[in-house]
């Protein structure tokens, strides 16, 4: 489970933030709390702000530390085939406002525990790069038992690498192998040293869904769940989850094809959704990619949940709420809340506009994040457990979350204006 998130000087970040998924000491919704490694905590953190206050760059910071994990081991190197990609990899993006934040450095770090640990090792994992190199890495681990973390590699530019908790000839071997733009997570993963290829796995069992990209959101409407072209027993579990909501489809019609030029070893597959005629039992069927965006969003849904309900991974969606209806947001919600159905305690981090999810009967206080934007560009996270108004009074459960938002008691809203621009002259 992810304890905390940090990072600094990151698109609209130029300090550093931290999303913390420890609960605070507040007393509603205790059976939301996850007790593991000595630590209490959550499954589900909400963020909400104005438009380009800067949550999706929250998205963007633990997209961008996984993308560098689970790729850098790639970057760097003097073959013509790195130059290459070291030409296309994705550069850090710092904040860009001031000239000092421009040309310092951007950091990341994660504390964790691994699920399938049963001995409960809670990680400390981060990294410092600028658009060049990796100029800092670091890596601690905690015993259940243990008060303090101990090392297992530490790694600064200038310096030789520390690698108390790797064997000699693994560490040799990355020290020979490092490039300047790679992790040695990265490299130590795709070398096959289990103490670094827990912490690549732990990335790759999460997911990422932008429900605001266009692109993204046609990538994947095309992804099936594993096993759902042949198996039913799939297919019926995907018409179940539909059912939750749309009760109109009732199966599904799977046709494998193959590119029209024949080379690619890739399988690809045409999927109608089938329906109950209205003036008989018999079926017929419509192209998936032609039901309703919110039945497509739905779709591409699945796969991600089916995935960390199983691995117990983090799923972090941006604008959630795009084309899908708030009690149908509320219902994904509660689903990871749910004890019986999350078993693995997957964690679900959203971005959203939608206050009807903004309850005190639906989210305890430190599940309940902000973010704001300065008049220099600035943004800042804070939760709403953390919050005191000008008489430094905290904001009490039975508040009306959703109201006190929206008339601005909390902050991250929009400053409005007149569109005067809209006059005639």
């Amino acid at each position: 489970m992810l304890i905390q998130f940090n990072f600094k000087n990151f698109k609209s970040f130029r300090d550093e933030i931290s999303l913390d998924l420890t609960s605070t000491k507040i007393s509603e919704h205790a059976e939301h709390i996850v007790n593991i490694a000595n630590d209490k905590l959550l499954k589900v953190a909400a963020i909400y702000g104005a438009n380009a206050s800067g949550k999706s760059n929250i998205y963007e910071a633990f997209e961008f530390m996984t993308y560098y994990v689970t790729e850098s081991f790639k970057f760097g190197g003097e073959s013509d085939v790195k130059q290459k990609d070291d030409v296309q990899h994705m550069r850090v993006a710092p904040f860009l406002f001031d000239k000092t934040s421009r040309e310092n450095e951007s950091t990341f770090e994660v504390f964790f525990v691994d699920n399938k640990d049963i001995s409960q090792r809670t990680y400390q994992y981060g990294f410092s790069l600028n658009q060049e190199e990796v100029l800092e890495e670091w890596l601690y681990c905690k015993a259940k038992t243990a008060r303090e973390y101990r090392t297992i590699f530490y790694r600064k530019k200038g310096q030789e690498i520390e690698f108390p908790g790797i064997a000699k000839q693994s560490a040799k071997n990355i020290a020979i192998a490092l490039e300047r733009e790679a992790l040695i997570v990265s490299l130590g993963a795709k070398l096959k040293i289990a103490k670094l290829k827990l912490i690549r796995d732990w990335f790759l069992n999460n997911e990422f869904i932008n429900f605001d990209d266009p692109i993204q959101d046609a990538f994947r409407s095309r992804m099936i769940p594993h096993g759902f072209n042949d198996d039913k027993d799939v297919q019926k579990r995907v018409v179940d989850f539909f059912s939750s909501f749309d009760e109109t489809i009732q199966g599904f019609q799977v046709e494998e094809f193959r590119s029209e030029d024949g080379n690619s070893d890739e399988k690809s597959y045409l999927i109608d959704s089938l329906h109950k005629m209205i003036d008989s039992q018999e079926m017929t069927s419509i192209p998936l990619n032609t039901e309703s965006g919110g039945t497509l969003k739905m779709f591409s849904l699945f796969p991600a949940m089916q995935s960390v309900f199983k691995a117990g991974g983090v799923i972090f969606v941006d604008e959630l709420n795009a084309r899908l209806h708030p009690l149908l947001v509320r219902n994904i919600v509660l689903t990871f809340l749910n004890t019986e159905i999350n078993t693995k305690n997957a964690q679900l981090i959203f971005t959203t506009h939608d206050t009807w999810q903004l309850s005190n009967d639906l989210l305890r206080r430190d599940e309940i994040w902000f973010v704001e934007k300065d008049k220099n560009g600035v943004s800042v996270l804070y939760s709403l457990a953390d919050f005191v108004d000008q008489n430094g009074v905290k904001v009490r459960k039975d508040e009306s979350f959703a109201k006190n938002y929206l008339i601005g008691k909390y902050g991250a809203i929009p400053s409005l204006k007149t569109l005067d621009m809209f006059k005639e002259d």
